[in-house]
């Protein structure tokens, strides 16, 4: 006791000198005038910062980051932890990156307080875990180029700010923070054996949907004093001190006695005979573990827990669970962990949370691998459920992106939005979209469609369902009204007319038999088709199309072989020997009992045609309602509505069949026209699969140097392959489309467009593209562009009253009254010289 009486002593003598002195009123006064200055300065700091948090908090910018989880790069057999390191090492060398960031300095940063702080977000709502990044606008690209450094594959898009409250949930909270000084370690993800963020999430999807949660880390730049004490404390355990005396005192304990010992000398006991404390194996590892710390980046970190939920005992239940998540990283030996510390005031952690703020009274200080370890973007192994994934990669588009023609869409990425065309030489090379129904494929067609009709040019339009042909109608401009063209088979009062074997010169008529024939063999099994079938409608069909004046149609072809007289009168008019060679002995020396055999051979296959009143009164008229050369010429609008809910699938297909085969034909016509007097005219088949042969080959290769350009379209693959594997129609599309556009597609599919989008999109990304989205591969300047995404933009409002009116304006231009089309066959359905004479048509229906 004696020591501290004389301390005590000398404490009281140095205080009765300093009263006693003159000098005692002015040390009185400065000691209140620095009492009065600190204060005043603590609460102009409080003041400044408390009016700064509202402006700095509307100046952040929400960013979520998604991660896809790919199949391929799931863990390997017998290397979970090397898999497990080198993953979040990724993370790790991120926050290195961050923590490396010069801290602010200066006086506005000391009394204002420092803006250079950005949250990290993990938050539960809506029974989905997202996780955000909070950062201030000049901060926003660092961040980004960071984060896609180590993640080159995520996506992060700004998103308005979330609000995980409601008028009726109950709210609680908590912070985190160290137990032991910063410079203790706390346990990260190098010495556990799983994903330390796993135990977390798993907790957070334990949460319902209607309830909500927030694990918010508020981050900055440590200054790099931190490193100093703690290779102080490292060093002094070093040569031999204890780790109390090496850690020394902190905080108000560490002021007092530095203030004590100004006044009283610290008097160290020297022995010279005491040999220097050797330190123990336990104290090595603790001075390690002190020197791995603080020889990487350092952060400053404010860790606020979030709960809002329906019952305050639900809430608390989830604030534990998450707590005691937190518990993995304790390092109960020789490192640090993380204590619950509540607030005395809820408000003010709600506020802090509310404006992100960062708050110096309850910061810790990490380092970059301790931070990787409490916080990372999901990894592939992460099994947690409702986790927000990434569903399909991001790719940006190429810079030599044309300036002109039709647009085709947009893609966004990494905070650029180019604007996605196509130029009118590369669609001649032909446009191919894939994708499964619904998922944004019609959209797409139909702004393409809309701005050719806008445009001004020739546009041809296939639709097997109706819904993209009644879009279309909706947008045609009013002074085009009179060049659209309406084909709709279900419209039965005016039927407009299709004769495939409408054909003048020898190669349309040879190319009219082959398609047709071709034709056949596409709506029924091979089969049941064979040479015979093919011998016969060969010679029947170029006999009918011998009638210049009255051509015959599909609907006559049964008639050539009941009907004797009509039979003759149709012979007598052909000039090719070999056809009439095949009347006049191939036939004529047939049985009555053969010939009925063949009859009954060609009905089923074509009396289901001509049977069907519908189909009768299209097809059995001997002229079509429409000219093709003047479509393609004239740059008219052909839509073609084939709905097979009101014209049925066999029917349909016929009709598309027909159709395309004749715009091939007019196409190939314009051989005789200057290059530059053919103009493009653009093609849209849906389903197209329906509507063309084998020719098609011919149509993608040869096509182009006639201005007919097609845009086609179908689901899957598999459409594209016939019976017996043949996949002449695939290979010809797929080595002969230009530019492919491909919507989210199925598991089989995938492995195919795979080695077609390789090495930028897996099949991962290909089976799981958003919706109206694509992956894109474009031709530029007849270069195959590499392969990027791509969004379709809405589709517009139109005016469907317009679309009325200019459906029954073609109604009444190219079709005819249904009575007079079902007289005038009937008329040459007669038997002897009533056939033989050309119907007349009546004046009325010429006039219009």
């Amino acid at each position: 006791m004696a020591p501290n009486i004389n301390i005590f002593g000398s404490i009281g003598d140095l205080w009765g000198n300093l009263v006693s002195s003159s000098a005692f009123p002015i040390l009185l006064l400065s000691i209140s005038v620095v009492i009065v200055v600190v204060a005043s300065f603590l609460l102009l700091r409080r003041h400044m910062r408390n009016e700064r948090a509202l402006p700095e908090a509307l100046q952040k910018i929400v960013l979520l980051v998604t991660v896809p989880k790919e199949s391929e790069m799931a863990i390997r057999e017998g290397q979970p932890q090397h898999e497990l390191q080198s993953m979040l090492a990724e993370a790790e060398a991120w926050f290195a990156t961050l923590g490396g960031m010069r801290a602010q300095r200066g006086m506005t940063s000391s009394i204002a307080g420092r803006t250079d702080h950005f949250a990290l977000e993990m938050v539960v709502s809506g029974g989905l875990i997202s996780f955000y990044v909070v950062t201030p606008r000049y901060l926003r690209d660092y961040l980004e180029q960071q984060i896609h450094a180590q993640y080159p594959r995520a996506q992060i898009e700004p998103v308005d700010d979330f609000n995980v409250f409601t008028p009726t949930s109950t709210v609680v909270g908590t912070t985190l923070r160290f137990k032991k000084p910063f410079f203790f370690p706390i346990r990260t993800y190098r010495q556990l054996e799983v994903d330390p963020l796993q135990s977390i999430t798993n907790v957070l999807a334990k949460i319902p949907t209607g309830e909500s949660a927030v694990i918010q880390y508020v981050v900055r730049s440590a200054k790099g004093e931190w490193h100093d004490q703690g290779a102080r404390v490292a060093r002094n355990i070093h040569q031999g001190m204890s780790l109390h005396d090496a850690v020394g005192k902190h905080g108000f304990a560490a002021f007092m006695s530095a203030v004590y010992h100004t006044f009283v000398p610290k008097k160290e006991k020297q022995d010279p005979y005491q040999q220097p404390r050797m330190p123990s194996s336990r104290d090595q590892e603790i001075a390690k573990s002190i020197e791995e710390k603080t020889s990487k980046a350092g952060m400053d970190v404010n860790i606020r827990i979030i709960i809002a939920a329906q019952t305050a005992q639900r809430a608390q239940a989830y604030l534990t669970g998450i707590v005691d998540a937190f518990s993995q990283y304790n390092m109960y030996e020789y490192g640090n962990g993380f204590m619950r510390k509540d607030p005395f005031k809820k408000d003010t952690l709600i506020h802090d949370y509310i404006y992100r703020r960062f708050n110096e009274k309850q910061s810790s200080l990490l380092n970059a691998e301790e931070m990787a370890s409490v916080f990372h973007f999901p990894i592939p192994m992460t099994e947690t459920p409702n986790i927000r994934w990434l569903q399909s990669r991001k790719a940006p588009a190429p810079l030599n992106i044309p300036n002109e023609g039709i647009v085709l869409g947009h893609s966004p990425y990494r905070g650029n939005d180019q604007l996605i065309r196509i130029s009118r030489a590369d669609r001649r090379r032909h446009v191919y979209t894939i994708g499964k129904s619904g998922v944004g494929k019609s959209v797409l067609l139909s702004n393409m469609i809309i701005q050719d009709i806008q445009n001004g040019e020739g546009v041809g339009v296939v639709d097997p369902h109706g819904d993209l042909i009644s879009t279309v109608m909706e947008h045609i401009p009013k002074e085009r009204a009179d060049d659209v063209i309406y084909f709709n088979p279900s419209d039965m009062s005016r039927p407009v007319g299709l004769n495939m074997l409408e054909a003048t010169t020898p190669e349309e008529k040879d190319f009219a038999v082959q398609e047709m024939v071709a034709i056949f063999y596409k709506l029924f099994p091979p089969e049941m088709i064979g040479p015979m079938f093919e011998h016969n409608m060969r010679n029947v069909m170029l006999t009918l199309m011998e009638d210049t004046e009255s051509p015959g149609t599909i609907a006559e072809i049964p008639r050539m072989f009941t009907d004797t007289a009509f039979q003759k009168y149709k012979v007598a008019k052909v000039k090719d020997p070999v056809v009439r060679a095949f009347w006049e002995k191939e036939m004529a020396k047939t049985s009555d009992f053969h010939k009925s055999e063949m009859l009954g051979y060609l009905i089923s296959k074509v009396g289901r045609f001509v049977e069907n009143a519908m189909m009768r009164n299209i097809i059995g008229q001997p002229r079509s309602g429409f000219n093709f050369d003047d479509v393609l010429n004239n740059r008219k609008i052909l839509l073609v509505n084939l709905a097979k809910g009101t014209t049925g699938e066999v029917n349909s297909n016929l009709l598309g069949l027909i159709i395309v085969s004749k715009l091939q034909m007019a196409a190939m016509k314009r051989v005789s026209l200057p290059e530059d007097k053919r103009n493009d005219f653009y093609l849209y088949l849906d389903e197209f699969q329906n509507f063309v042969t084998d020719s098609i080959a011919t149509i993608l290769s040869e096509a182009r140097k006639y201005r007919l350009c097609l845009t086609m379209a179908h689901q899957y693959t598999s459409q594209l392959v016939r019976e017996n594997n043949d996949s002449r129609i695939r290979d010809a599309v797929f080595g002969n489309a230009g530019t492919m556009i491909m919507f989210r597609v199925g598991v089989e599919d995938a492995e195919t467009f795979a080695k077609e989008f390789d090495p930028v999109f897996n099949e991962y990304d290909i089976i799981n593209v958003d919706m109206y989205t694509a992956l894109v591969k474009l031709l530029i300047n007849n270069t195959a562009s590499k392969p990027f995404t791509m969004q379709t933009y809405p589709p517009q409002p139109g005016n469907s009253a317009l679309a009325q009116q200019i459906i029954e304006l073609s109604r009444m231009k190219y079709g005819r009254d249904q009575a007079s089309v079902e007289q005038e066959i009937m008329t040459r359905s007669q038997l002897g010289g009533a056939a033989t004479r050309p119907a007349v048509t009546p004046m009325a229906e010429r006039s219009l």
